[in-house]
């Protein structure tokens, strides 16, 4: 009898799952249904930093037959995910906040608004600031008799690759509070580790961009300011004691 009562909450919580699953795919495909038909402008509107930078005559090019159809509709259908991410942020605050205590449900949905807004900061940073500087940079070192022409696809997966890059590393602040308020570490302890973690920001910023000093110095920086956020954060989220916690 206890195992059957033991495995009912088990598929309650699955079928809980699944049907915040298919809510975030069904926010995902309105936002795409709603967009799709802006697709080449939404694409127009993401290559305006290169297609500013690029020399007087030369464009963009599609290599592929099927290239000027399935890269905008790829691109929309990143856009869409970008756009439901509150909405799929929310279930998932729905379905793991009736497990949590108070005090944690206090921390969390604080952290979810924060980590979304500093992902889209991101990758408004890596639009507005980073592809003019690192597309113009691109195309002034271009030699002498090369007409620079990006593929339309393969501007995409960059660009992709950046949004994502600077979007995740804009998270270092509410890494950071987690790691405290989990008690991993402390920001004591952070402080102390500051050199390493600068010199680990460039490292990263070698590894999640291309292979140009710009684009990972202007990673690596603002990861090292977000990390003196988080640090200052972080000291209002030291984990308490046991005892404190249950009262």
């Amino acid at each position: 009898m206890s195992t059957v009562e033991e495995t009912q909450p088990l598929f309650s919580h699955l079928l809980e799952l699944r049907n915040r699953l298919l809510r975030s795919l069904l926010s995902v495909l309105v936002v795409f249904l709603c967009l799709v038909w802006f697709a080449n402008d939404i694409y127009a509107f993401l290559s305006a930093p290169l297609v500013e930078k690029l020399p007087e005559g030369a464009s963009m090019i599609a290599t592929d037959v099927a290239s000027p159809f399935f890269t905008p509709i790829k691109l929309t259908l990143v856009a869409s995910v970008f756009v439901a991410v509150p909405m799929i942020l929310y279930q998932v605050w729905g379905f793991i906040a009736p497990g949590l205590y108070k005090h944690e449900r206090k921390l969390i949905m604080p952290l979810l608004f924060s980590s979304s807004l500093l992902f889209y900061a991101g990758v408004s940073f890596a639009y507005f600031v980073v592809f003019p500087l690192v597309f113009g940079f691109f195309t002034s070192i271009a030699p002498e008799g090369v007409q620079v022409a990006t593929d339309i696809s393969s501007y995409l997966d960059f660009i992709l690759a950046l949004f994502m890059a600077f979007g995740i590393a804009f998270e270092v602040p509410v890494a950071i509070i987690l790691l405290c308020w989990t008690g991993a570490t402390d920001p004591e302890s952070l402080r102390q580790k500051r050199p390493y973690i600068v010199v680990g920001a460039f490292v990263v910023g070698m590894m999640l961009t291309p292979p140009d000093i710009i684009s990972q110095t202007l990673l690596a920086v603002p990861m090292c300011i977000l990390f003196e956020v988080g640090l200052f954060f972080a000291r209002f989220y030291v984990r308490k004691d046991v005892d404190a916690e249950e009262e």
